[in-house]
């Protein structure tokens, strides 16, 4: 039922509307669910420009991580072809996990700034980001939303708000492995039914939230058999879907763990 409403609300319930260009932080585009905006900073020598597309949703929406779990659309960010930029990464801060009956979804219900980075490749276009952003906003239904973003990337002022808004937005990020937060094993069991994660933990730490995408976005969340030992928490995730389909190399996996006000983000590397 929730994904024909989504599918339904895709073809009926699309809105869109230009924002334009002034100093480097957007107007706000607005649905009824919550509103959006760009915010950037000027280029870098190297051509570099930081950036960050903030999402607010209304109380009682959400709106979605990166893999939105079993429903839901994921954040996109597309500049435009005459731009003269390309998007080289976008960041995600910690998501919370949302149960309705069977259906489980990864995202946020308050106002998420998603920092992102794009290089400027044709230094002859005007200094102007272009971009199209499209998301998912939900709470009875799910309304899709986008929106084109026109923003100028050099401006006379100092961009001090815009520097305070990517500096919040980075202290909201999961960490990267660190010597007492990491992977310590990851590996498929002998039925290929389940995946075998070990992992370090701070000190102190309660059960954790384990959040793995493998191939083609599929989300893992189920822990079985979950036992701390020397330091070393291990459990079993099942692999659904992915059970007994053949692992390739290059495939992509990473893991999201959440142990208490922590968080680490990772490529997982499968034995």
């Amino acid at each position: 039922m929730r994904f024909q409403t989504l599918c339904l609300g895709l073809l009926a319930t699309l809105a869109s509307s230009l924002t334009p260009a002034h100093a480097e932080m957007s107007d706000w585009a607005v649905n009824d669910g919550g509103r959006m905006r760009i915010v950037a900073l000027p280029p870098e020598p190297d051509g570099t420009v930081r950036g960050a597309l903030q999402i607010e949703p209304r109380d009682g929406w959400i709106t979605y991580w990166k893999q939105p779990g079993q429903a839901g659309i994921p954040p996109q960010l597309s500049l435009a072809p005459d731009s003269g930029l390309t998007l080289t990464d976008m960041k995600f801060p910690v998501p919370k996990q949302f149960v309705d009956g069977d259906v489980r979804d990864l995202g946020y219900d308050h106002p998420v700034t998603l920092p992102f980075t794009v290089k400027i490749t044709d230094a002859s276009r005007p200094a102007v980001f272009k971009a199209s952003a499209f998301i998912g906003l939900c709470r009875n239904i799910c309304v899709p939303f986008q929106a084109e973003f026109q923003v100028n990337l050099l401006s006379k002022k100092l961009p001090l708000e815009e520097n305070l808004i990517l500096d919040e937005a980075t202290r909201h990020l999961p960490e990267v492995p660190s010597p007492d937060f990491a992977v310590a094993e990851s590996k498929l069991g002998s039925d290929h039914k389940k995946l075998k994660l070990s992992l370090k933990l701070p000190e102190g730490s309660p059960r954790p939230d384990i959040v793995v995408v493998g191939p083609d976005g599929h989300v893992l969340l189920d822990q079985e058999h979950a036992k701390t030992s020397g330091g070393i928490y291990s459990v079993d995730m099942p692999l659904g879907k992915l059970a007994n389909k053949p692992m390739q190399t290059g495939q992509d996996w990473s893991l999201l763990v959440i142990a208490g006000n922590r968080a680490m983000e990772t490529p997982l590397a499968i034995e």
